[in-house]
């Protein structure tokens, strides 16, 4: 019995994580690069589909509350998934250090990700109108893809579901359905003397 127990506190040690001092439980480590949290959380980060839309929001919101473009954009990175992140970091130093808004939203108009963004902050900067209406286009824009995307995978797993549940019934109609018709049919042409 004895050592049951002890085994069994032997194994909880094993499997429990490394204790973490309070400091970094205040800012919020969860371990170093390979751990299991960490990754979970980038991978939650990196697959969300609505991520963009978000960015697009936050971006927008920051505008509507008066911040430069550069200062929205630098802000708006830290959270935006990354090519989007890496994008509005370099046009917010660019514009930062004083470069018109096509230079500093060239990068961004070459990746097929934020092309659209570009095309936007460039028509902003030109046309002098507020950036924080298109960003909030985008973002509704970027959420009916989603949408669209997630019914078109909800209509496919419909139909895909349909063949293995043809290939249970199927048979299951022949030998309770067909069967038995036949076999019944088979015997009264056999016994009625018709062959």
């Amino acid at each position: 019995m004895i050592w049951c127990v002890v085994l069994l506190l032997a194994g909880a040690v094993l499997v429990l994580p490394a204790p973490r001092s309070p400091m970094q439980r205040l800012r919020g480590d969860t371990g170093g690069p390979g751990d299991a949290a960490s990754s979970v959380d980038d991978t939650a980060r990196r697959e969300d589909p609505l991520a963009i839309a978000a960015t697009f929001d936050l971006l927008a919101a920051c505008l509507r509350a008066g911040l430069p473009v550069a200062t929205a954009a630098q802000a708006v990175s830290r959270s935006a998934p990354a090519p989007l992140s890496e994008s509005l970091r370099r046009a917010a130093d660019l514009l930062s250090l004083g470069a018109d808004a096509a230079t500093a939203w060239e990068a961004a108009a070459s990746d097929p990700a934020t092309e659209s963004l570009a095309r936007m902050a460039r028509r902003s900067a030109a046309s002098g109108s507020s950036l924080a209406g298109s960003m909030t286009e985008l973002a509704a824009d970027g959420r009916i893809q989603v949408e669209h995307l997630a019914a078109a995978s909800a209509e496919r797993a419909g139909v895909l579901i349909s063949g293995p549940l043809g290939l249970c019934f199927l048979p299951a109609f022949i030998c309770l359905g067909i069967i038995p018709v036949v076999v019944g049919l088979a015997s009264r042409v056999l016994d009625g003397g018709l062959l």
